[in-house]
């Protein structure tokens, strides 16, 4: 299927929209930003990734990897082994995400400040 030459996210139906939501969902970015780090085995990259279940992981990973973010690399081994990593175009999407990331860890003290003083001026 030919994409348009010209992709616009601003346009409702760019299917930029979905590879945006995919790589700025909240497990999304924190599943690229473990991955920039090294490559993971599924219940490495859960407990890198706090919070995440079980399934929402498997999704988020599913996806990335449709994409063609995220490669999964399954050793004919026994117990069954699979390591998930990025791919080239996934290290340059994780770059852009994590860049964004460590921006937020950074502004978390003004943004707590700027929530006080929008509901101080609210109460």
């Amino acid at each position: 299927m030919a994409v348009s030459a010209i992709a616009d996210v601003k346009q409702p139906m760019c299917p930029s929209r979905l590879i945006l939501e995919h790589v700025t969902s909240r497990w999304g970015v924190l599943v690229l930003v473990a991955l920039l780090e090294r490559s993971y085995r599924f219940s490495e990259l859960r407990r890198e990734v706090g919070g995440v279940s079980e399934k929402m992981l498997a999704q988020t990973l599913q996806t990335l990897e449709r994409d063609g973010f995220v490669h999964r690399d399954a050793k004919p081994v026994i117990p069954p082994r699979v390591d998930y990593s990025l791919t080239p175009l996934g290290v340059e999407a994780a770059e852009q995400v994590s860049a964004l990331a460590r921006w937020t860890e950074r502004q978390v003290d003004a943004v707590q400040a700027a929530r006080e003083a929008y509901d101080e001026a609210r109460a």
